[in-house]
């Protein structure tokens, strides 16, 4: 295996322009690809490595979407955060937390890089066997792992797509000549969530998903089985596929394997923090990859440290309030000293700035996984300006499956399934040093007949609530909260998605946000202007017209 640095940069590069013929780089510096600036050429596919190569590609432009200097929009991290209003742009009033998104708004209404990604997906189901057939040492078992990395990879950049912009072009053939047609029209939802779960059900038929790599940044930061299940189980919430999320979620929970990811359940704000610096944990699933050590840092660091000028993202007022009140219920009294320690908050998911201490009064604060270093009240310095960006962790896992048994009976959970919810969602909280959880230390029938007195909604809320808490910063919430307020045909559309972007956002005016929040329709992007006049089949997306 080649080394990260020589993979994750160098070649990926070259990989994207010799696909996408953008007439950048010479193709033929290190694959000596023909003819340069055109489609990967026929004879190209001879080795294992070659295909190795293009896999490697989509993971490089994927990191591009969380650390885009060029149009510096950190995408990933402004789509999936600042419309909840936790987290907002501090340097200016963006269009995208004001929720006054133009067509021209080139910097979030991109998915160009999302596309690349697909492409090169396709490429590799259509032409990793011809490689096959070129190299005897290429393994059926290691071209189809390659299968299950591509599909993975076309799956979850599909995902992103219809959680932004709901209906987008279907693509799944690759652009490989000039007779491919590339004026596509969109799709519905229903298809492209359709091929989301067919790509990552095949994936899984072919069973050479791997357990692990041989590597940890390999384990963490490419497609496993694990990370197959956590797309799955993410797309079947989504989709309201209740039974499909919940198989999804216990193949990772229940699997028995020894390789499998496990839940941190020791709670200490080190080995907490451990998740987010160094890295790459038991925990983890699957993440997005710097290290420094191989020349690869990213401006994580400086979007959330207070002192530094071109910071971008900062905590809202009413999110610092979240995290003090469970500082406080955890630490002890707020004038009184510290009996315990409060593993997710203070110096982990937050810092308040400067040399304030944590307070209910707090007004801004700053996202701390991105900034903190392995000792506890100090930054990074500027030499491990390194840290992943987490896609999926076992948390995130836990707490989908506790969304879904809340949903999978309809309008009406059993005693049993909300039951089996709550203990989903107090093992997050004891984690973080809750002590004061629904039916905690109660016997079965005691147990089920506490959680009979809250309803689906209450209880769909402290699912909520946990995932606010758990993922910070983690480009999660918004996501959240449009899928919550979306299910059972809107069914708690104002309590888990209005009345939460009207409590967070500082950004906006009340008024304006309850006026465009009831449309159904502004809850997703417009296409770029840009796509339109070049794609005539393109239909820009109804609000926006």
């Amino acid at each position: 295996m080649k080394s990260f640095k020589h993979i994750m940069t160098k070649l990926a590069a070259v990989t994207g322009a010799c696909i996408f013929g953008i007439g950048a780089f010479s193709c033929t510096d290190y694959l000596e690809v023909k003819p340069e600036n055109s489609q990967v050429a026929d004879d190209y596919w001879q080795t294992e490595q070659d295909v190795e190569n293009i896999v490697v590609g989509g993971y490089y432009y994927l990191r591009s979407m969380v650390d885009n200097t060029s149009d510096n929009s950190a995408m990933l991290l402004s789509w999936g955060e600042t419309r909840a209003g936790l987290i907002y742009n501090a340097q200016s009033n963006t269009r995208l937390q004001t929720w006054q998104m133009q067509a021209s708004n080139t910097n979030f209404c991109n998915w160009s890089t999302f596309y690349k990604i697909i492409n090169i997906a396709n490429t590799v189901l259509e032409r990793a066997e011809e490689a096959f057939q070129n190299d005897d040492t290429y393994s059926e078992g290691a071209r189809n792992a390659h299968y299950t990395e591509a599909y993975f990879l076309r799956a979850l950049c599909y995902f992103y797509l219809v959680r932004n912009w709901r209906d987008v072009p279907l693509v799944t053939k690759a652009y490989d000549d000039d007779n491919v047609e590339i004026n596509v029209p969109k799709s519905s939802e229903a298809e492209i969530v359709a091929q989301i779960k067919s790509d990552l059900l095949e994936a899984i038929a072919l069973g050479a998903a791997r357990e692990e790599y041989s590597t940890t940044w390999e384990t963490k930061g490419r497609a496993t089985k694990w990370a197959i299940y956590a797309l799955l189980a993410d797309v079947s919430l989504w989709s309201e596929d209740y039974q499909q999320a919940i198989d999804a979620c216990n193949a990772i929970l229940n699997s028995g394997s020894a390789k499998a990811p496990a839940f941190m359940a020791t709670p200490t704000r080190n080995s907490y923090f451990s998740i987010f610096n160094p890295g790459n944990s038991n925990e983890s699933i699957f993440e997005l990859q710097w290290n420094y050590q191989e020349d690869q840092t990213n401006d994580l660091p400086i979007m959330f440290d207070d002192q530094l000028a071109n910071r971008r993202f900062q905590v809202s007022r009413a999110a610092c309030e979240d995290m003090a009140r469970e500082y406080f219920e955890v630490s002890g009294d707020e004038d009184g000293a510290i009996i315990a320690e409060s593993p997710r908050t203070y110096h982990a998911a937050i810092f308040p700035g400067g040399s304030a201490g944590m307070s209910l009064s707090m007004t801004t604060g700053y996202c701390w996984k991105y900034v903190g270093s392995t000792t506890e009240d100090k930054k990074r310095t500027s030499s491990y300006y390194d840290p992943n960006f987490i896609i999926y962790r076992v948390a995130d896992v836990i707490l989908m499956k506790a969304e879904a048994l809340l949903l999978i009976d309809g309008e009406n959970p059993t005693a049993q399934h909300k039951l089996e919810a709550v203990r989903c969602i107090n093992r997050i909280r004891e984690r973080a040093g809750l002590t004061e959880n629904i039916a905690a230390g109660l016997s079965e029938s005691d147990a089920l007949d506490e959680v009979e007195t809250y309803g689906q909604e209450e209880l769909l809320e402290a699912v909520l609530d946990e995932r606010k808490m758990e993922f910070l910063g983690e480009g999660k919430i918004w996501y959240d909260f449009l899928r919550m307020g979306r299910s059972n045909d809107n069914r708690y559309k104002q309590s888990l998605l209005i009345s939460q972007v009207t409590k967070y956002n500082q950004t906006a005016s009340l008024s304006w946000l309850r006026s465009v929040l009831t449309s159904d329709n502004a809850l997703f992007l417009p296409i770029m202007s840009t796509e339109i006049e070049r794609n005539a089949n393109l239909i820009q997306n109804p609000y926006y017209n």
